[in-house]
């Protein structure tokens, strides 16, 4: 145990998938995608404390969603970890969460918060763990987790493992609704009608907010349609965004959240609050997100 050890705090970034493609399915029922994936100045925080047992605590807007024990992503990194690591190199640690992004709802907040905890664990035990390893076992904590473990632009494929890094992809002005209503990730996948769609076409040459735009066009979320069917305020969160004059409107992941792009973060900010004004009720959140230079 290292008491002195000082705390540690980072961000846990909201996931968001700008298209999302379903390309298969392999023989373990694990779906193969290609997603073009961004990530968020806005999401969830973690600090890593050294303690005399292992604690866990979570605050926020979101808490009362988020288990404690064992079955927290958080909590299984965190074993993970130590396991790789041996114990006698992991003393115990307090781990505290202020969650504020919804639980469940498409944007990678649970994997956003385990691959925080790898990040920050790591560091205040000061493990001599490479990026290869680490990445085997977010993967093993969940298909998103690697790519949150990045926390950059990329593309991920296969089962969300093979990650691409995009160094050139610049921040984005966005607008994240969540109507506030659970979707079932594993229901929306079985919902599918087709499991074996065509892969993301080539990124432009350039990528800036029109070209970017132009390709989103041409691209898809394929759970979008099934979710919505099982949700229909899939559909009012994305006739929301539209009405506020986003440039480009999706769901992200298995829903129920819906992403806004604008082409700057003022225009984002004036109509995040156009949307909140009139439902009240619901998650909104305007935000930038982070380029490779400014992630984790």
């Amino acid at each position: 145990m290292n008491l002195a050890a000082s705390p540690l705090a980072e961000a846990a970034p909201a996931k968001i998938n700008l298209a999302l493609h379903v390309t298969g399915r392999r023989g373990d029922g694990y779906h193969l995608i290609e997603s073009l994936a961004v990530f968020t100045r806005f999401g969830d925080r973690l600090q890593v404390s050294a303690a005399e047992e292992d604690g866990l605590a979570v605050s926020g807007r979101y808490a009362a969603g988020v288990p404690v024990d064992g079955r927290n992503l958080i909590a299984m990194a965190r074993d993970a970890l130590r396991k790789a690591a041996g114990r006698r190199n992991a003393f115990p640690v307090a781990i505290a969460l202020e969650k504020n992004l919804p639980v469940a709802s498409g944007i990678g907040g649970g994997s956003s918060d385990a691959a925080a905890a790898l990040r920050l664990l790591a560091r205040i035990w000061g493990l001599d763990i490479d990026a290869a390893e680490l990445a085997g076992i977010a993967l093993s904590l969940g298909a998103d987790v690697p790519m949150c473990l990045a926390a950059q632009p990329l593309v991920a494929r296969g089962i969300g493992e093979n990650v691409e890094p995009l160094p050139a992809v610049p921040s984005l002005g966005l607008v994240l609704v969540n109507p506030g209503v659970p979707v079932s990730t594993p229901q929306v996948f079985s919902a599918l009608r087709r499991r074996d769609n065509e892969p993301l076409p080539a990124l432009p040459a350039r990528i800036d907010f029109h070209s970017l735009r132009n390709w989103l066009e041409a691209t898809r979320n394929d759970l979008e349609a099934p979710a919505r069917e099982i949700q229909p305020a899939v559909a009012d969160a994305l006739q929301a965004l539209k009405r506020a004059d986003a440039g480009f409107a999706r769901m992200s992941g298995s829903g129920a959240t819906c992403f806004g792009l604008y082409e700057t973060g003022n225009v984002a900010k004036r109509a995040a609050a156009a949307i909140r004004a009139r439902h009240p009720d619901w998650f909104v959140a305007a935000t930038r997100t982070t380029t490779a230079e400014t992630g984790p």
